[in-house]
């Protein structure tokens, strides 16, 4: 199993596999527009421009379930991070990260890092990044700037 083998939803709620990204490196965000970490999505996109041409993806799954910090709809959010951000980067429907609802890509996610029980999110901005075998490389909390995990991209890429 591995990254790749999931699909998820993209914003107009149409299931998208993640096998078309097979071969690239990614980083898989679950990401929030009312948070203290939001500028991140400043760095995220310096991230993705300076490396997407070499195999890396960005893949942006909002997430309301802390502090409520992504509220509206997808189309808000989506707005929101292209007009104040300038992302390109793929987006995708909003999801549950943690609890009985949580995505099976999150699942997985946390498994792959942290064992079987693996270990719930704790806040927006966790980042996962996975080589392009689709195998979790690294999980980094919150406050880990996004510049602060280039190092790491180039060494997968």
């Amino acid at each position: 199993m591995s990254a790749y083998d999931f699909t998820v939803k993209d914003m107009q709620n149409n299931p998208v596999s993640l096998n078309q990204y097979e071969g690239k490196a990614l980083l898989i965000v679950n990401t929030a527009t009312g948070c203290g970490f939001t500028p991140q999505y400043e760095g995220l996109e310096k991230l993705y421009q300076d490396y997407q041409d070499q195999g890396f993806v960005i893949l942006d799954f909002p997430c309301n379930q802390f502090g409520h910090q992504a509220p509206g709809s997808i189309e808000d959010i989506h707005n929101f991070c292209t007009m104040k951000y300038d992302t390109t980067f793929p987006q995708f429907a909003k999801i549950d990260v943690n609890g009985k609802n949580a995505d099976p890509l999150f699942n997985y996610l946390k498994q792959e890092e942290h064992g079987i029980l693996g270990k719930d999110i704790k806040w927006n901005f966790t980042k996962f990044l996975v080589n392009k075998q689709g195998e979790v490389i690294k999980r980094y909390a919150p406050q880990a700037e996004p510049e602060k995990i280039a190092g790491d991209i180039e060494k997968i890429l």
